[in-house]
C-alpha cells in the first residue's frame, strides 16, 4: 500500500505539478490529498470530463513544456480516447500525460455492472493506445514505483509519449480526506421520494448513475413497488437525459429524467439539444449537491453556474430552482401540468445513507421490465 503523500513528493520531484481529471472512489485517497493540498485553483483542475482533462494536460505542457497528471476512473478512458488519438498521440502532436487510472471492474474482483466490460478491456486499450502503464496493488510499495517510473515511464516521456498507473482497490493509503459540506436542507434521497409521490401511474422516470438510481431502487423496495417505471441508468454518466429524450419522443407518456450536476456538467451539450427538440412531455430534474458525492465528495462548478438562466437560454419552456420541500411541492405542482421541456433545479446537502444498498435486480431485467411497461403506450418516432 502506497502513501499518497510520499507518491506526492516523488511527483514533485519528478516535476509533476499539475493535476486534473474526474474523480474516482478507487481513487479517493489520492483526490483528497491532491484537493487538500492545492484545493481547486491553478494547479488542480476537477474536469467537465475526462476528454476535457487530457485537453487541460495538453493545455499545460504547450504552456510550460512540463508534463501534468490526469486521474480518472478507467470508465473514463471512453471520454478521453478521442484527444488522446488525436491531439496527444506521437502520430500527432506527440504530448506526454501521466495518467492515473482506477480499476475499476478488474477481473477477478467483485464490482458492479456497468464495471465488468470496461475492467475487461482496460489494459488492452492502454497497449492498443500505446500507453505505457504500471499497475499498483496493495502490495506495491514506493520503491517499486519508483523503479518503475525509472525503467519505464522516463524513457516513454522523453519521447513524447503518454504513460498510465493503472490503480488496483487498496493501493493508497488514506493521507487526509476532503469535506465538502453545504447549508441546503434537503437531502437527494427526501427529493427522490417527492418526486416519486408527484408521478402519475403511467408516468416514468430515467434516473443518473450512482446513489441517485440506487436511492430510487430502494425507495420503490420501501412502497412495496416495481421498479417497471424506473429505467436504472447504472453506467454511461452524463447520458441519462439523452436516454430519456429518445423515449419521450417516442412516447405519450410523461418522463421525467432526474440527473446529478456532475453529469450535467460532464456532458452539458445535452442540454442545447433538449431545448432544440422541445420533447413536450421531458421534465428534465437536476439534483444539485455541488459535488461528485458518489464518488468521495469531491466539489463540482455547479453552485458557480446560473442553471435557471443557461435552461431557459437554452430553449426550455420553463425553468425553476427549488431548495425546500414546500418550494419543490409547489413547483411540481405546477410543472406538472405544464408542457415540457421543463427544467426543475433543486438545491441539495451532500450526504447519504451510510447502508444505502444496490439495486438486486440485473440492469437486463431492468431494461426488459421497463420496455414492457413503455411499449404498452408508444407512439410512432418523430
Amino acid at each position: 500500500m502506497i502513501n499518497v503523500e510520499d507518491l506526492y513528493e516523488f511527483l514533485q520531484d519528478k516535476g509533476i505539478c499539475y493535476f486534473t481529471g474526474v474523480p474516482d472512489s478507487q481513487l479517493k485517497p489520492f483526490c483528497d490529498f491532491i484537493t487538500l493540498k492545492h484545493g481547486t485553483g491553478n494547479r488542480h483542475i476537477i474536469a467537465a470530463n475526462e476528454g476535457n482533462a487530457v485537453a487541460l494536460a495538453a493545455g499545460y505542457h504547450l504552456a510550460t513544456g512540463m508534463v501534468g497528471m490526469v486521474y480518472m476512473q478507467n470508465s473514463g478512458l471512453g471520454n478521453a480516447v478521442n484527444p488522446i488519438t488525436s491531439l496527444t498521440d506521437l502520430e500527432v502532436y506527440g504530448i506526454p500525460v501521466i495518467y492515473m487510472i482506477g480499476w475499476r471492474g478488474q477481473p477477478g474482483v467483485k464490482d458492479e455492472p456497468q464495471h465488468i466490460k470496461q475492467g475487461k478491456i482496460t489494459l488492452d486499450l492502454l497497449k492498443l493506445l500505446d500507453i505505457e502503464y504500471i499497475i499498483l496493488t496493495e502490495n506495491t510499495t514506493l520503491e517499486d514505483v519508483k523503479v518503475g517510473y525509472s525503467d519505464i515511464f522516463e524513457k516513454a516521456i522523453k519521447e513524447g509519449r503518454s504513460v498510465a498507473f493503472v490503480v488496483e482497490k487498496d493501493a493508497f493509503e488514506n493521507a487526509g480526506k476532503t469535506v465538502n459540506n453545504n447549508t441546503n436542507c434537503m437531502t437527494r434521497e427526501e427529493a427522490i421520494q417527492i418526486i416519486v409521490d408527484f408521478q402519475d401511474k403511467d408516468d416514468i422516470i430515467v434516473s443518473t448513475t450512482g446513489k441517485t438510481s440506487r436511492e430510487l431502487f430502494e425507495y420503490r423496495e420501501a412502497k412495496g413497488e416495481g421498479h417497471e417505471k424506473d429505467f436504472l441508468t447504472v453506467g454511461s454518466m452524463g447520458h441519462a437525459s439523452m436516454i430519456a429524450t429518445a423515449i419521450a419522443e417516442n412516447s405519450a407518456r410523461k418522463v421525467w429524467c432526474i440527473d446529478g450536476d456532475g453529469a450535467l456538467i460532464m456532458h452539458t451539450g445535452a442540454a442545447a439539444l433538449i431545448g432544440c427538440r422541445k420533447p413536450k412531455n421531458l421534465y428534465h430534474i437536476l439534483l444539485n449537491n455541488g459535488a461528485h458525492e458518489t464518488v468521495g465528495g469531491m466539489p463540482t462548478i455547479s453552485y458557480s453556474i446560473d442553471w435557471v438562466t443557461v435552461m431557459n437560454a437554452l430553449g426550455y419552456q420553463k425553468s425553476y430552482k427549488a431548495s425546500t420541500r414546500k418550494e419543490l411541492y409547489d413547483i411540481l405542482s405546477v410543472a406538472r401540468l405544464s408542457e415540457g421541456p421543463i427544467y426543475i433545479e433543486i438545491l441539495l446537502n451532500v450526504s447519504s445513507r451510510e447502508n444505502l444498498t444496490r439495486p438486486t435486480i440485473k440492469p437486463i431485467d431492468n431494461k426488459k421490465e421497463f420496455m414492457r411497461f413503455v411499449k404498452n403506450n408508444a407512439v410512432s418516432s418523430k
